[in-house]
């Protein structure tokens, strides 16, 4: 034992051989809380080298015990420095304050858990845990970093509270492994949260946070983000009691996040709220994206974007919050279903589709397929077939059929806009007449009106036989039909001779019987082939 040791040091080394917790708590809860601005009495304060000295090289433990670090209300003076270390013994710090940063990068731990305590920093690349790493309720003014960190079971910052570092990042957790569950929920970031390329071996829960992206950053910067199971970024109910030992909602920490159908006397619920730009691109999640009730508080003027390009998802829950600004991007993104609802995406200007596919559709609500219309021509302000297709194919693949052929109707009348101004008029006579053939029965309707005006004209017309001991017993009924069917011969075309406007309005009849018969075909096979 070092001779230099003050009381204070003395009490927690005795306590490390035993693994007993050193609780230098004053019993009141503001003289006791981490985070207020008074100082505390240097009877609460040990030196970060001694702290350093029972980790790295510390005493045996007493026969029969096992050495622990376990502290709580103690204020460590100096820079607790474990870089490269290896620290063997169990830690756990509970409403501890820190005077500088601590520095762990490249070290090595069994478990580390720090609750409720206030650090300067925290700068931990390259950590690797054996078990958890627990942070949460903690305050963090300069930033926390765990690139290419190693987790060896779950990683909880739950209800931490982030201050950014001098470049706007708040917690930079780059290419780190969790190979359980990251729960991070009810988190507070005041600058980027950085997770590029990390690896989550069960959930991300990012339920009820706020991320708020410093100026020149985006609130979540995730791209490339594997998640083996399901990302939530959705609401917690909370309890007034937050944090309390009576919550009822509590379990182990974070207390006051329950995962409850119905809300609790004494509850609210918390939406995720995201403060700036989301960057999922290229992201990896096996079950879900979970994104009810989520808040996204964006900027066109800085041209923030919820962005989800090319990710890969069994599911996509997108039934948040409308967002007012900014732009949801979905370009190239693979989902299998999507549930959605119509009033959570935006409007023109505001949504990007091109090359997203899906493959089931369930709406979260009612969504009409006129909403759904209106979610397809928001993501092209310019005329693109493929968003259409796509939303046809899908409707036809659930037995759909009407409302595929009204989607494909729409794509033609969004490509007749762009098209010079003949093929234009040329479309609106589609349109009125037919309805691209996306409506046969409208086709049939105008074959009845042509067969009922051409039989009364013919019929008041006398033609002259071609060979009069040839031709059949003149029927205007039959010859206006025969004219208008094509292929099919009712023998009364080619055994009369017309002349003048009768020949002209004949071989207009002709000419819209193809047409239209055409048409009624082709709707004919649709709905045999759907039986």
């Amino acid at each position: 034992m070092p001779g230099d040791l003050t009381p204070a040091e003395l009490g927690m080394w005795q306590a490390f051989r035993i693994g007993a917790w050193y609780d230098l708590r004053a019993g009141h809860p503001v003289l006791d809380d981490a985070f207020a601005p008074q100082p505390w009495p240097e009877a609460r304060s040990v030196r970060a080298r001694v702290v350093a000295r029972l980790l790295l090289s510390g005493p045996a433990a007493l026969a029969g015990r096992v050495s622990a670090l376990k502290l709580r209300g103690v204020m460590i003076t100096g820079t607790l420095d474990l870089a490269g270390g290896t620290v063997a013994p169990y830690v756990e710090l509970q409403g501890c304050r820190f005077e500088n940063e601590v520095v762990l990068p490249e070290s090595r731990f069994t478990t580390l858990r720090m609750v409720g305590c206030a650090i300067p920093r925290l700068e931990a690349a390259r950590l690797h845990t054996e078990g958890d790493l627990h942070l949460p309720r903690c305050r963090v003014d300069r930033g926390v970093r765990l690139t290419d960190a190693q987790i060896g079971t779950d990683l909880l910052i739950s209800q931490i509270h982030v201050e950014p570092d001098r470049r706007g990042r708040a917690i930079i957790a780059d290419g780190m492994s969790v190979a359980q569950d990251l729960q991070a929920e009810l988190i507070e970031t005041y600058g980027e949260f950085s997770l590029r390329g990390a690896k989550i071996g069960v959930s991300l829960s990012l339920r009820g946070s706020r991320l708020r992206g410093a100026e020149g950053r985006r609130a979540l910067n995730a791209p490339q983000l594997t998640v083996e199971r399901t990302l939530y970024m959705t609401y917690a109910w909370v309890s007034d009691s937050v944090g309390g030992a009576s919550d009822s909602l509590g379990g182990t920490p974070p207390y006051g996040v329950g995962e409850v159908n119905t809300p609790m006397r004494g509850t609210r619920m918390r939406p995720f709220e995201c403060h700036g730009g989301v960057r999922l691109d290229d992201g990896r999640f096996g079950d879900a994206v979970d994104l009810h009730h989520a808040r996204f508080l964006l900027s066109s003027a800085r041209k923030e974007e919820v962005s989800f390009r090319r990710i890969v998802t069994p599911e996509l829950r997108f039934n948040c919050e409308r967002p007012e600004e900014g732009r949801v991007v979905l370009n190239g993104a693979k989902v299998v279903t999507l549930v959605d609802q119509a009033i959570s995406w935006p409007g023109p200007g505001g949504l990007a589709l091109s090359g997203f596919g899906y493959e089931n559709l369930v709406p979260y609500g009612p969504f009409p397929l006129a909403r759904r219309l209106e979610w397809v021509a928001a993501a092209t302000p310019e005329y693109a077939p493929e968003p259409y297709e796509r939303l046809a194919t899908v409707l036809r693949n659930t037995g759909e059929d009407a409302d595929a052929r009204e989607v494909l109707l729409a794509k033609q009348r969004r490509r007749r806009e762009t098209l010079p101004l003949a093929a234009k008029l040329w479309g609106y006579l589609q349109d009125w007449t037919v309805a691209y053939g996306y409506r046969p029965g409208r086709a049939a309707v105008w074959m009845a009106v042509l067969w009922a005006a051409g039989t009364l004209a013919f019929s008041r017309y006398d033609p002259v036989p071609i060979k009069n001991d040839e031709s059949p017993h003149w029927n205007a009924a039959l010859y206006a039909l025969d004219l208008l069917l094509p292929v099919i011969n009712l023998g009364q075309d080619g055994y009369w001779r017309v002349s003048g406007v009768w020949q002209w309005m004949s071989t207009v009849l002709i000419l819209v019987g193809w047409i239209l018969a055409t048409t009624v075909a082709a709707g004919a096979s649709r709905l045999l082939r759907r039986s």
